[in-house]
């Protein structure tokens, strides 16, 4: 044989996707394992040289691995039963993966049929891959070898909570791609080298300039240019739709999120002596639109989604007023019920009396008049716990400063979303809204200078005196930029989901009364 083709299939940030259903509305959506179940069956038949991955962040997302993670887990992950029935070869450790800790982590790990890579993850003692496999090789029938090297973004110890990732080191993936690179190809001699990265990239593809802050959360382009050696660069964390590119030589993929696409790399090789050399390689993305949903994966979990749907379907009380989502720019320009709820909730928990969140994202429905479960998982969609820290009015200022510039400049015409809260994903959660405390955002004036009122209790707030503040746990570890939260002292860890706070207060209280303080507005 003088040519073979090899075909690699990529999913990346799945989040608990296996139904083809969206589970605020119920309703049918393009997503989900069974429907790339569907295109991978067909791939396979197409070419029997085919190594299906993925690429992090599948374990978690979703009121189905939710509802398993917290109230059925002394069963298999669901995730893993359909991703052992698909026969992934590999996945990667996504951030998200650690979200539900280490028991769930380390359970889901063992009952895969396939390996967990993370060259990057190591023992805080040994320096040695924490999870033992840093990379596979795979050799096919014709004698083509392949080698995947794994590794998840650096940055996930200023997201996650401390004691779900114990024990752990996170190295800089360049810095350990230039390791094991020149190792595997010195050692395994493979034919074709692959890293497949939770990770996406920091700058443009074809300009090569920065598009973010360069903190190491994604380092994608600095791979491609710095790392001697690589082929195909797998990618995600950005939840974008990225084939047909390439950078510095090296073929790049990035296949969206929640299963909406199923990446695919075609990679064309000819014999040459003993060894195969790569003549030619191609990427693109398969829709799943319209794909029928593999029945025998919706088969293998259907008792975890009868218990989530029947436990969604609870009703835990009523609103009186108004708390439905009808504009979400309208509803990040003054104060609203909706986000003075979640803070009431946040504040009566905690025991203190500031508090801010956020409207996570633009599909937000808020709370019809009648709640059930459905309701507040769709309206708080992920698993974050709350802390209190104590920082300084200075530090209070600062963030709203950041959170002010969710706004571009006004025009005198349009209100206009800064492209670093839409591009290259959507970040709304990364504009807070404030209770306790009330301020004015004049989104006139230039980035820094836009509070032009802060008080609390009636007085000015003062830049050198502290405040206790409750948030969510991502926040508080200086997640999306907020690094003036970085190392502030704890004073309170509340280790129960907000979703599940959010039910409890409505079950106690039985009905909610939609009201508005209007502390904080945004002028123009």
């Amino acid at each position: 044989m003088d040519e073979i083709t090899l075909t690699i299939l990529e999913t990346s940030d799945v989040h608990g996707n296996v139904f083809p259903i969206n589970y605020g509305t119920n309703q049918h959506a393009d997503v989900g394992l069974a429907k790339i179940s569907t295109l991978i069956k067909q791939e396979k038949a197409k070419n029997e040289a085919t190594l299906v991955l993925d690429n992090g962040d599948v374990i978690q997302g979703t009121p189905f691995t939710y509802h398993y993670a917290r109230m059925n887990n002394n069963q298999e992950n669901p995730m893993t039963l359909a991703m052992n029935q698909i026969g992934y070869e590999a996945s990667v450790f996504g951030n998200h993966e650690f979200n539900y800790g280490r028991d769930l982590l380390d359970r889901t790990v063992q009952a895969s049929q396939f390996p967990w890579l993370a060259a990057n993850i190591v023992d805080d003692t040994t320096g040695e891959p924490f999870y033992g496999q840093p990379y596979i090789i795979k050799t096919f029938p014709s004698g083509l070898k392949v080698a995947v090297l794994g590794l998840t973004t650096q940055y996930i110890p200023n997201w996650e909570q401390q004691d779900h990732i114990q024990g752990m080191e996170f190295k800089d993936v360049v810095v350990t791609a230039k390791t094991w690179v020149p190792y595997i190809k010195e050692q395994e001699t493979p034919d074709v080298m692959i890293i497949s990265y939770h990770g996406g990239f920091e700058r443009d593809l074809d300009t090569g300039e920065a598009t973010e802050k360069l903190t190491g959360e994604n380092q994608g382009y600095q791979l491609c240019q710095e790392v001697e050696g690589i082929d195909i660069l797998l990618t995600g964390h950005q939840h974008r739709l990225i084939a047909d590119q390439t950078i510095n030589g090296v073929t790049v993929l990035q296949p969206g999120n929640n299963g909406i696409v199923l990446g695919k790399v075609i990679v064309d090789l000819a014999h040459d002596g003993d060894k195969w050399k790569i003549v030619d390689t191609q990427s693109q993305l398969l829709s799943t639109g319209g794909v029928n949903p593999d029945q025998t994966i919706l088969e293998t979990v259907t008792s975890y989604e009868q218990a989530t749907q029947a436990w969604l379907d609870q009703p835990i009380g009523t609103i009186k007023g108004d708390m439905v989502v009808h504009d979400p720019l309208a509803i990040r320009l003054q104060d609203n019920p909706l986000i003075e709820f979640i803070n009431q909730v946040q504040m009566d928990v905690a025991g203190v009396n500031i508090s801010h969140t956020a409207l996570f994202n633009n599909d937000s429905p808020g709370f019809p008049s009648h709640v059930t479960m459905r309701d507040v998982v769709s309206n708080y969609i992920y698993p974050n716990t709350l802390q209190v820290i104590r920082i300084s009015g200075q530090d209070i200022k600062d963030a709203l400063e950041q959170s002010a510039t969710y706004f571009k400049q006004y025009n005198g015409s349009d209100i206009e979303i800064n492209e670093r809260f839409t591009t290259p994903k959507p970040q709304h959660y990364n504009y807070d809204m404030w209770e306790g405390i009330d301020y004015t955002i004049d989104i006139r004036r230039p980035e820094g200078e836009r509070i032009t009122q802060l008080d609390y209790q009636g007085a000015p707030v003062q830049m050198n005196e502290t405040y206790d503040v409750v948030m969510n746990n991502y926040r508080a570890g200086g997640g999306g930029d907020y690094l003036m939260y970085k190392d502030k002292p704890v004073i309170k860890d509340i280790q129960t989901d907000m979703s599940e706070l959010i039910a409890n207060y409505i079950l106690r209280h039985k009905e909610i009364e939609a009201t508005v303080d209007g502390n904080w507005k945004v002028i123009y």
